[in-house]
């Protein structure tokens, strides 16, 4: 049994903003908050009006070190089969394997304890994964 490994390098993952909700979404139930851009002639948002909430813009992008970088340290790479598994083996202290959703509960104990022989961290291990009864 290897040992989990830690990730490379740590780095604390910093947020510019939170989310962007659509121009008057609060007020009507019709209008969904799921952002759109602001596209009337006389809209105060797009005319970007003192007070008015923020659109966003370029400068709100994530930290190009820790872009898709999971909370875990770890980069996520999906895998569909144990064959991919070996992809992982000299990079498992950057990536961490995500079990994809299509994959039967049978070949996700395979890749399961193909990972552990391995080394590399998988961080749907428990899912779809029912208890065995004990006898």
């Amino acid at each position: 049994m290897v040992k989990m490994p830690k990730p490379l390098n740590k780095l604390k993952i910093i947020k510019r903003r939170g989310k962007f909700v659509r121009f008057q979404a609060h007020s009507f139930m019709r209008v969904k908050p799921s952002w759109r851009k602001s596209k009337g002639i006389d809209n105060r948002q797009r005319r970007r009006f003192k007070g008015s909430a923020a659109m966003p813009t370029i400068g709100y992008g994530s930290n190009r070190k820790t872009k898709y970088l999971l909370p875990n340290g770890f980069y996520k790479f999906t895998v569909k089969n144990v064959d991919e598994l070996n992809l992982l083996m000299m990079q498992n202290q950057k990536y961490c394997a995500e079990i994809a959703r299509r994959v039967s509960a049978k070949n996700r104990v395979a890749i399961i304890k193909r990972a552990a022989e391995l080394g590399v961290r998988v961080i749907n291990k428990n899912a779809r994964l029912q208890a065995e009864e004990s006898e």
